[in-house]
């Protein structure tokens, strides 16, 4: 009997390649009778390396022609980093299976020590990130924050070759890629806020698999879902994407959840904290009851401006 293949859209980076396989490593636990067979391509987002992402528009950036090809039925699935992905998706598509979170922050690689506070004056920092450099120059005004683009080797080589002091990436990227004697600190997600649903692999697929989904929902990681999910209303109520600089953060304890989120002006002249704790039932309302809270303290104002500039 020949078995059933499933097609798995990917990105076609080493980063993005290790976490397809991962994923499907982790699927053939439940689809003990399938194939898989990893379609990979290069996204708009990797492809345009000489725009900064804030310019470029952030709606889909590294996950439109991946969704275009399970529209059409050239993939099943597709992997992603679950920070890339937009707040909407195609109604025919759903974030089906979350896999079980890795580490969430963010990690300085400096030639300097004592962390970012140690960074020499005038220090140039590389990243392509709104919500990191907005977050650095709340720290240090005085740094030079240089746009950081291409995959994570590409970042490494010219962090390296000296056009930077510093650079921030995420920790799990470089831990994947086994580059973790790179961190030179894991940074607090207290005080720098990582992007929403850093660290978690997600998984896309059609609406109407009932095949897929059914295998999928196995899958799920429960707590990483709920955590994931109530940083994403935080952005969805916000409105918010790789054009404005926030982050958010939940965790569970027991049956309570605790999510910490920021809004920052570009510059870092304003930056807006809110925290919030509740039942892990009511994980998304949490989401939403934070964005709200930092509209109240004036979140609304500052993403206004941001989009007009």
């Amino acid at each position: 009997m020949t078995k059933k293949t499933i097609k798995v859209g990917s990105r076609d980076s080493q980063l993005a390649l290790w976490q397809t396989n991962f994923a499907i490593s982790e699927l053939k636990k439940v689809f003990t009778d399938c194939e898989f067979e990893v379609v990979s391509i290069k996204t708009k987002g990797d492809k345009v390396l000489d725009v900064s992402l804030s310019k470029i528009g952030d709606k889909g950036l590294f996950t439109n022609e991946l969704e275009a090809m399970m529209s059409s039925g050239e993939i099943d699935m597709a992997v992603h980093s679950l920070k890339d992905m937009p707040s909407a998706l195609p109604e025919n598509l759903a974030l089906s299976c979350y896999l079980a979170r890795y580490d969430h922050r963010d990690a300085l690689l400096s030639k300097h020590e004592d962390g970012i506070m140690g960074l020499p004056e005038n220090a140039i920092v590389g990243t392509s990130s709104l919500r990191r450099a907005s977050q650095l120059r709340a720290m240090r005004p005085d740094l030079e924050i240089r746009d950081l683009r291409g995959n994570v080797n590409t970042r490494l080589r010219k962090y390296h070759e000296g056009e930077f002091d510093a650079v921030i990436l995420a920790v799990a990227g470089l831990e994947r890629l086994g580059l973790g004697a790179e961190i030179t600190e894991k940074l607090s997600d207290e005080d720098f806020v990582p992007a929403v649903g850093q660290g978690a692999l997600v998984i896309e697929s059609r609406v109407d698999d009932a095949f897929l989904n059914a295998g999928l929902a196995k899958a799920n990681d429960p707590e990483t879902a709920q955590c994931v999910l109530a940083e994403r209303q935080f952005m969805t109520t916000l409105d918010g994407g790789c054009q404005v600089p926030m982050g958010a953060y939940a965790r569970m304890d027991g049956d309570i959840m605790r999510i910490h989120g920021f809004v920052g002006a570009v510059d870092g002249s304003t930056i807006l904290h809110g925290a919030l704790s509740g039942a892990s039932a009511e994980s998304q309302d949490l989401g939403k009851q934070l964005a709200e809270l930092l509209l109240e303290k004036g979140a609304g104002q500052l993403l206004e401006a941001i989009r007009r500039s």
